[in-house]
């Protein structure tokens, strides 16, 4: 049963105030702080680097934006995400950010759904598929082989923070493979912050000859029995359109619209007598 417009509200409250201004490091080396407005995330090595929350008026948007590039830019990232919420102030902070050197990235929904109820699906996989844990480094390569298959791509950064999680903190990480016979199809994992309300669903894709067969379905159900299992009470993806009908079929609402504003560093000028 989808939440109703009250509890959807009551639930965004309560994940900005836990998953976004109190946000948790994704890795050992990652540093998570509130510095003036803003809460932000920075890693020394690969990892994602970037703003979780901020709390911007007019008055304060432009010079907390230059002070997070100047941020970033000293520390040498190569790019920096500012993860921006459609509720998120001020009605401008879009504009502000492309004025900075941020480029959007295609938005994506905000969707939660009741992991008790998601739990039950009666989801079987379909002929021809297994399921495969992953808990090493091959399994973490066959899950690289589908974003390459469904997506295009294959971050470093991300399979980098998945052996990192997998061997420094297990316990907060799952991770699966559809595999048709010895060929994966199909990949999905989920972070479970220590005492966290909301466990994320993340890189869920099926390479395109698989798709329409009920496999990220099941994927979703898969990871929902060890969130139950855990007692966390909700489940939270940032879904693409391809994504978004079959969550709300299964359950899930809608708590609104992000979109990442990257910014990249620019190429520094060859100084004189360089070739």
């Amino acid at each position: 049963m989808t939440m109703d417009r009250e509890e959807l509200m009551d639930v965004r409250a309560r994940f900005d105030a836990e998953v976004r201004q109190g946000a948790q490091p994704d890795g050992r080396d990652a540093l998570v702080e509130r510095v003036g407005r803003v809460v932000r995330q920075s890693v020394p090595g690969p990892g994602w680097n970037g703003v979780l929350w901020s709390d911007l008026d007019e008055a304060t948007a432009d010079a907390e934006i230059a002070a997070q590039v100047a941020f970033y830019r000293e520390r040498g990232c190569p790019d920096f995400e500012w993860k921006l919420y459609g509720h998120d102030g001020p009605a401008d902070l879009g504009g502000r950010l492309r004025a900075a050197g941020f480029v959007p990235e295609p938005p994506e929904t905000l969707m939660v759904g009741r992991t008790a109820g998601l739990a039950q699906l009666p989801v079987e996989p379909p002929e021809g598929i297994t399921l495969r844990v992953v808990t090493d480094e091959a399994g973490v390569d066959l899950m690289m082989e589908v974003h390459r298959g469904a997506f295009g791509t294959a971050l470093p950064r991300i399979r980098e923070g998945l052996l990192s999680r997998l061997r420094d903190e297990p316990e907060t990480i799952a991770a699966v493979v559809a595999m048709a016979g010895d060929v994966p199809v199909s990949a999905a994992r989920m972070e479970m912050p220590p005492g966290a309300a909301f466990a994320g669903l993340w890189g869920g894709g099926t390479v395109p000859a698989w798709r329409g067969r009920g496999i990220y379905r099941l994927l979703v159900a898969h990871r929902a029995r060890i969130a139950a299992e855990r007692g966390i009470p909700y489940l939270q993806v940032d879904a693409s359109d391809e994504s978004r009908p079959i969550l709300e079929r299964l359950g899930f609402g809608v708590l609104g619209v992000t979109v990442p504003y990257v910014w990249t560093r620019p190429e520094e000028p060859a100084r004189a007598g360089q070739a």
